[in-house]
């Protein structure tokens, strides 16, 4: 990248739905410097500005890492302003406070945790996010409903406001030439074409990237004979705001149905449509019009914000990464919108990648930790893929047998408690726990921890995002129990000297800590969630990694053993 990269603030135009359409921002085409003679060499190249290239971009961002991202086109979202992904699941929220937008994704969108789920008129399953242990702790959230455009825009300002990575619209990818240490990107634009250099490449440019067969990578893909068409409605007399889903709608020919509140008072309405239906015709105003008035009454009034039908395929490489080249969100893998999986998955595809990708290129692990994201954020895909699958095949049957099994559990559900969650209406995204993650340092999996609240070392109010926001990308160990002096010195001083490590004290004894900067936790939610116990007679540690994943709990541990966990979380093996 350039010494000096000249950032061009984006043209400005309303936000805001209205007169049956999204009005979305428009980004300047500036000629890069290489079109001028200046062959730059860079550390990244993101190819897409979609939500998982712009998430990257943003973390890399703020790890004061000088990516280049290339995009086709000079907007955000799909032209035609489709609402697209709409529910954001309170791991990437949490990532999003972390980069700065939660705020305005907050202000902007709907938060909701309660959801219930019909068959015909009868409501058979209803939940609170809010009352489960996977959801019960966090600062965040359960989920937060937001047209995906917004996302992106609020990551295009924040990316913009930092000034470190360089936004480049109307750039499209024509091809790679990889090489022993570095990839060549050809790129044609407006005005010409031209060549730059990268250390790495992340694919992000969605489910028809040419580049995994180009480099190689098979693709395992299957498609789905389902039919949908959504409708974006804005109401005079609005529904509640809670996730609604029918099995069986009376109103659309005892077929599925969604039904979601987003931003800007707009109803996101799903309707499952028959095998063969007529796209066009299922997508045509009058349809449309006859479907709202069956389901809401032939009195209601409404604005159609936006309508079209879509299908779907499920689609996963057989590696997420070639040599210098990675894949993310929808180039590594494709599924089913159920659960809100898809959106959410490229979102903590980058948030594995980015962490990894910094300490790599400044030279504070090496590269091979970069084979951790594949061997993380492929099963997490499959298992994705696998949960989308199923619900596909309790909303559409393929057998009798299967229609069976529904159709029982229907019944059940109606009568007896222990049925309802049988009923698969889309499990919805839950952050993934790393079963068989080269990283980590105990037995257990590297498991998601919630952003719990706890006091600062410095006093102030604030949470494991505000906590890891001052630790410069490190890993953080926090040690609870008795710790010796000469073992606490050695965590406060030696282990920072020679690693990305931050360490922390977490207990009742504050002098105990020998000084250690000492967390609070008066409600005792960080313990519980670390798996720590401050009160034991023996000392614990447990190596907090940058995407809120717990590496492991070491009990009793000496230097040496510490030593060992945190080499094989930075992928420097244990020796």
């Amino acid at each position: 990248m350039p010494d000096d990269p000249k950032i061009v603030a984006p043209t400005r135009l309303l936000g805001a739905v209205g007169g049956g359409h999204y009005e979305l921002p428009v980004y300047p085409f500036v000629e890069p410097a290489e079109l001028k003679g200046e062959l730059g060499r860079h550390p990244v190249v993101i190819i897409g500005a979609g939500l998982t290239g712009l998430t990257l971009a943003c973390d890399l961002s703020l790890r004061g890492i000088p990516a280049v991202v290339l995009d086709e086109d000079n907007t955000v979202g799909v032209r035609g302003a489709a609402s697209r992904g709409i529910c954001y699941a309170q791991k990437s929220l949490e990532l999003f406070a972390r980069l700065g937008i939660y705020e305005r994704m907050a202000a902007k969108g709907v938060q909701w945790s309660v959801g219930r789920t019909f068959a015909g008129d009868a409501e058979v399953y209803s939940f609170d996010l809010k009352t489960l242990a996977t959801h019960d702790a966090s600062r965040q959230p359960p989920f937060i409903n937001l047209q995906q455009f917004y996302v992106e825009w609020f990551l295009v300002d924040r990316i913009y406001e930092l000034g470190v990575v360089d936004l480049r619209w109307r750039n499209r990818v024509e091809g790679l030439v990889p090489h022993a240490d570095h990839v060549e990107v050809q790129v044609e634009t407006p005005v010409g074409r031209y060549a730059l250099e990268t250390a790495f490449v992340v694919d992000c440019s969605g489910g028809h990237s040419p580049l995994p067969q180009a480099l190689g990578v098979g693709v395992q893909s299957a498609r789905v004979p389902d039919r949908w068409c959504i409708s974006d409605v804005r109401f005079a007399a609005p529904p509640p705001v809670e996730r609604w889903t029918w099995v069986e709608a009376p109103f659309n020919e005892g077929r599925a149905v969604w039904q979601h509140l987003m931003a800007d008072g707009v109803w996101r309405l799903d309707y499952q449509m028959a095998p063969d239906a007529d796209l066009d015709r299922v997508s045509s105003p009058q349809v449309v019009d006859e479907r709202l008035r069956r389901q809401f009454g032939a009195e209601v009034q409404y604005e159609l914000v936006w309508v079209g039908p879509y299908a779907y395929r499920s689609q996963c490489l057989e590696r997420f990464r070639a040599g210098r080249v990675l894949f993310a969100g929808d180039a590594a893998h494709v599924m089913s919108p159920f659960g809100a999986r898809g959106g959410n998955s490229g979102i903590q595809d980058a948030e594995n990648l980015a962490w990894k990708l910094a300490l790599v290129l400044q030279g504070r692990a090496p590269e091979a930790l970069l084979d951790s994201y594949d061997a993380e954020r492929r099963p997490a895909a499959r298992h994705n893929i696998r949960t989308t699958e199923r619900t596909t095949r309790f909303l559409s049957p393929a057998s009798a047998a299967e229609r069976l099994f529904r159709d029982a559990v229907l019944a059940l559900a109606r009568a007896y408690p222990f049925a309802r969650a049988l009923v698969n209406t889309g499990r919805l995204s839950t952050p993934m726990a790393y079963e068989a993650s080269p990283l980590a340092c105990s037995a257990a999996p590297c498991r998601p921890v919630q952003n719990v609240a706890l006091r600062l070392p410095d006093g102030r109010t604030g949470d494991l995002v505000s906590l890891l926001q001052q630790v410069d990308g490190s890993l953080v160990a926090i040690v609870a129990g008795p710790v010796d002096a000469v073992l606490a010195a050695r965590l406060a001083a030696a282990l920072p000297e020679r690693y990305p490590v931050r360490c922390f004290y977490l207990g009742p004894d504050g002098p105990a800590a020998h000084g250690l900067p000492a967390l609070g936790d008066a409600d005792s939610r960080l313990a519980h969630q670390l798996g720590l116990d401050v009160a034991a007679a023996t000392p614990a540690l447990a190596l907090l990694r940058p995407d809120l994943h717990c590496a492991g709990v070491l009990q009793s541990p000496d230097w040496p053993a510490i030593e060992r966990a945190v080499r094989r979380v930075l992928g420097l093996g244990e020796d």
